[in-house]
């Protein structure tokens, strides 16, 4: 379970397989302690990661990991300013099926039963533990969270089965400094979901509308294509070619 005390450093260059603690009652109606309680989320960016679910957002995984497009950033109120909190995240399924995208209708269909879950790990954000006033004073920003399909990874890297779908989750702890703190890890943490930031795990972008959406709003990908407006000029050989594309590739995957 995830329990953090005062005074313990959280390693924050890797993601952990965690499991978050449950309510000893079993009811999922535990009372929230006072300093986690009142905190409240908003996803920036809404318009945005709107405009990606209506199309079916899809998010690029390799085997060295890759960024989200949008990024996942969120503005926090409601904090203890004075307490401590450490910011997580991880990924958990939408359902058990694996999906194939139909090219013919431009939708995701139904494949078949899922594959066996991915390990679940979660991603430390590099600025925990913090105090409230410290995170609330600012956009928070998951920019250095990556995605894998890599089941051996050892890099902390998040790990997702291509073809299936997901629902990222924010996790905010309250860092306890009581020598018995477990005894209220349940109380400590509060979790946030946005349906609109769902998504479909891909080694390559099968809607070539989101392909567009995504080089339209990514300022990466705008610098790419400026390259690419040129290309005819500055490109005369098959390698140069192969250079541009990769770039292209590479800036959509930000």
């Amino acid at each position: 379970a995830v329990r953090v005390s005062a005074g313990k450093r959280v390693r924050l260059s890797h993601s952990y397989t965690l499991s978050l603690p449950r309510c000893p009652e079993g009811n999922g109606t535990c009372i929230k302690a006072p300093q986690v309680a009142s905190v409240r989320v908003q996803l920036e960016m809404h318009t945005l990661w709107k405009q990606f679910d209506e199309l079916g957002t899809e998010m690029i995984v390799t085997k060295a990991g890759r960024r989200m497009f949008p990024t996942f950033q969120v503005h926090i109120s409601g904090m203890d300013p004075e307490a401590e909190y450490v910011l997580l995240m991880d990924f958990i399924p939408v359902d058990d099926k694996r999906y194939r995208y139909a090219f013919h209708s431009s939708s995701w269909l139904v494949a078949g039963r899922g594959d066996a879950a991915a390990p679940g790990r979660m991603h430390f954000h590099p600025d925990s533990p913090a105090r409230g006033a410290q995170w609330m004073k600012q956009t928070v920003s998951f920019d250095r969270l990556k995605l894998t399909n890599n089941l051996l990874d050892d890099n902390g890297h998040i790990i997702l089965n291509s073809m299936h779908r997901y629902q990222p989750r924010l996790h905010v702890v309250l860092v306890d400094a009581r020598p018995d703190s477990q005894r209220y890890a349940h109380r400590n943490f509060c979790s946030f979901s946005f349906p609109e930031t769902r998504f479909t795990a891909v080694t390559a972008y099968q809607n070539h509308r989101i392909t567009q959406l995504k080089i339209a709003s990514n300022p990466f990908a705008k610098g790419a294509t400026e390259h690419l407006s040129w290309l005819p000029v500055m490109v005369k050989s098959r390698g140069h070619i192969s250079l541009c594309h990769c770039v292209l590739c590479c800036s959509l995957s930000q």
